[in-house]
């Protein structure tokens, strides 16, 4: 691939890139009550639309993952009937396998897989990190975790090696070594051709110290900067393609401190070289405990520009759509729904249903009756079960279809209950359902700060 391999280039000084007309955000109505409150008691819910060259995203939205340019066991056109309303695919294993240049050849990402809609890319940062050092997000907090992910982070045969300019890494398909820099993340990601793309940073997990921490949150940092000039770089370059906005990716891990201090100065970075080329949105990236979720993201949306949109990386469960919504996020990605499908996991009203369980050999009704998808309108139960059962190949592509549009169904209903007020009720009802009455209760208290 032909990719500029000195991570220090920077980008010609004449050189000065395109205004990004064909890209924007607008918030259209505030959650006013029943949920989470920034440090000044404002509402930080919102209900609002992303533009985009190919197309609008009512935001809150739900993003399905194409990891490979392809949402697994789907057509384009089944996400698009499911209300899918853009698919995000990865950076890392695009480069990979095909190849970004072979995807820049085709036209970018969209025409390659036949979707005609908004498209996100992720940076390759998590990849690297979970794929080459072997461990995924943790939530032990034990000090022999933190002792044994400094000793992790030092071995020098793991599958990559972070440094001040970027990380070396080898690859999970054939073992052939790689590197990636802001810069060569940005010129893949721009060869990929998404509507929005995410800044390179290093993702670290709860295992890491806190100095650790600290110092990867400065390092992401002067890789955002350098996210920036690149981006500019290639966007001049590259005036043949529609505008492509760029989001920088918030870490801190737990840490208030580390959160709303990288919020506050990605929100005020410029480029070194372009100092008018700013971030046109913001991603909440890294490991996080699922308590804390609600309270980590209402820490960065209190920090950011309320004119910029914010996407929350790796979230997809009904409880925590909730309560980020609820503390300012506006559009989220995630594996879960189809993996869980392949899996025979499917989410239902009334919680999750395992679709290879005997009790549905002979349930002639659909998985939810309350569902409006194709695999529900068309399907039973029982059906489901013997296809799971036979290993057939259908089982995942039904299985995914209902789990994809249920939870894209969820984040458009919750939209429509910021816009016509009724959040709070909308919340009780769909967690009392899925995890039972004293979860939701909880819920709307840990929304409004109390206790009682």
């Amino acid at each position: 691939m032909d990719v500029v391999s000195d991570p220090t280039r920077s980008p010609a000084a004449h050189v000065s890139p395109p205004t990004p007309e064909d890209f924007g955000f607008e918030v259209e109505e505030r959650l006013e009550s029943g949920g989470a409150r920034g440090s000044a008691d404002q509402a930080l819910g919102r209900a609002g639309v992303i533009r985009t060259p190919h197309g609008e995203i009512q935001t809150p939205a739900f993003i399905p993952v194409g990891t490979k340019a392809t949402v697994k066991a789907m057509l384009p056109e089944t996400v698009t009937q499911l209300g899918g309303q853009a698919v995000l695919a990865n950076a890392y294993h695009l480069f990979l396998q095909p190849g970004s240049d072979i995807v820049d050849e085709a036209g970018g990402l969209g025409r390659f897989m036949n979707w005609d809609g908004p498209t996100f890319t992720d940076s390759g940062g998590f990849q690297v990190m979970s794929l080459g050092v072997g461990f995924k997000k943790v939530i032990s907090m034990s000090e022999q975790a933190y002792v044994d992910a400094e000793v992790i982070a030092k071995t020098k045969d793991r599958l990559a090696q972070v440094d001040e300019d970027g990380v070396t890494f080898k690859s999970f398909i054939n073992g052939d070594r790689h590197r990636f820099t802001p810069e060569i993340s940005m010129q893949i990601q721009h060869r990929l051709g998404a509507d929005i793309m995410f800044a390179f940073d290093e993702c670290t997990t709860l295992l890491n110290t806190r100095p650790y921490q600290e110092d990867s949150v400065a390092r992401t940092s002067r890789w955002a900067v350098r996210c920036l000039d690149e981006h500019a770089f290639q966007t001049a370059a590259r005036q043949h393609r529609p505008y492509q906005a760029l989001f920088g990716v918030v870490q801190g891990a737990q840490y208030e401190d580390l959160r709303r201090r990288a919020a506050r100065e990605l929100a005020e970075m410029t480029g070194d070289t372009h100092h008018d080329q700013q971030f046109d949105g913001f991603g909440i990236g890294g490991a996080l405990e699922k308590t804390e979720l609600s309270t980590i993201v209402g820490w960065v949306t209190d920090e950011l520009p309320e004119t910029k949109p914010r996407h929350l990386l790796g979230i997809s469960e009904p409880d925590d759509l909730f309560a980020s919504i609820a503390a300012g996020a506006d559009t989220f990605d995630c594996v879960a729904p189809s993996r869980q499908a392949r899996g025979a996991t499917l989410y239902s009203s009334g919680g999750r249903i395992n679709a290879k369980a005997a009790k549905h050999r002979r349930r002639f009704e659909p998985i939810d009756p309350e569902c409006d998808c194709y695999t529900c309108q068309n399907t039973t139960a029982a059906y489901l079960h013997h296809l799971f059962k036979a290993k057939e190949m259908l089982a995942s592509t039904l299985a995914t279809i209902h789990n994809e549009r249920f939870i894209v169904r969820l984040v458009d209903q919750i939209r429509a209950s910021i816009i016509d007020g009724t959040f709070a009720e909308l919340r009780e009802t769909v967690l009392g359902r899925l995890y039972g009455p004293e979860f939701a209760r909880a819920a709307a208290r840990a929304a409004s700060g109390s206790s009682v």
